[in-house]
């Protein structure tokens, strides 16, 4: 793909990320952040080229948006004025619904196009310290398109992410985006965030091993974005919520009582829906 001028707005570690990626197949970068020290921090370790300036926004043939959700509809109102009609923003927020409905208004009274986006990628770690334009790496990147909107440019702005690693693309709905993230994203996190708050978790040392760090790497969150994306997909999150823990108490309830033939069953419930799922999952690879 020719050379772009590529425009990012949110320089903490997905928006820095992301302009390391594009910037090493020599697009030209132009970036902002409301942090003087991260943008200052962006320009001295050439993460972005230039900082994006309101007159430097007409310039941009991409826009992403890699704040948190409320955040990004904010950004684009303010730039949506300034935005060329053929320019194409894509947002990288953990949510759809929230985002891309009034995202998707803006974007039609304006006349450019607007495509929700999020990078299944990240790290335990948040920031533009821990930015690595390898983090694309082999990941998936689910995009969110208007109905009906022209497949020519979400193929275009597939074939541009492609250049950062992404292994895959899936283009996908809001309501089935938020719908699956919840399981996927959302519920590991609010368990791992709750599993490490048992009291005995103070003495785990030299009795853990994978599981436990396995289970326990995402409960090092970004407190801040994490409620935001949770209660913007409450419904879902809640429906996941309720399934577990309707399960967990079948587990107590079975261990409670020492009934070792219901134990026993849930156990192999839980043993046989996971290899029935791999197995699909494979299949279908």
């Amino acid at each position: 793909m020719e050379s772009k001028t590529i425009g990012v707005i949110g320089l903490g570690l997905m928006g820095a990320s992301l302009c390391k990626a594009l910037g090493a197949c020599g697009h030209r970068i132009l970036g902002r952040d409301t942090d003087e020290h991260v943008q200052k921090y962006a320009r001295l370790t050439d993460t972005i080229r230039e900082d994006l300036t309101d007159d430097r926004i007409a310039e941009c043939d991409y826009l992403f948006l890699a704040i948190y959700p409320g955040a990004a509809v904010e950004a684009l109102k303010q730039a949506a004025p300034l935005l060329r009609k053929d320019a194409v923003v894509c947002d990288l927020c953990g949510v759809k619904r929230a985002v891309c409905e009034p995202c998707f208004k803006i974007a039609g009274e304006y006349g450019f196009t607007f495509i929700g986006g999020h990078p299944m990628a990240g790290k335990q770690f948040s920031g533009i310290k821990y930015a690595d334009g390898e983090l694309f790496r082999n990941a998936t990147m689910i995009l969110v398109p208007r109905e009906k909107e022209d497949l020519f440019l979400v193929s275009r702005l597939s074939e541009l992410l492609r250049e950062t690693g992404f292994r895959s693309v899936t283009v996908t709905t809001a309501e089935k985006h938020d719908e699956m993230i919840a399981f996927t994203s959302q519920l590991a996190h609010v368990v791992s965030n709750a599993y490490i708050k048992s009291p005995t978790a103070a003495e785990h040392l030299s009795f853990s091993a994978g599981s436990y760090r396995d289970l326990t790497r995402v409960a090092k969150l970004n407190e801040t974005m994490w409620t935001e994306l949770f209660l913007d997909n409450a419904e879902h999150l809640g429906f996941e919520l309720d399934c577990i823990i309707h399960s967990l108490q079948e587990y107590r309830d079975a261990i409670a009582v020492g009934d070792a033939q219901t134990l026993c069953r849930l156990l192999r419930e839980g043993r046989e829906r996971k290899e029935s799922i791999d197995t699909e999952w494979k299949e279908k690879k």
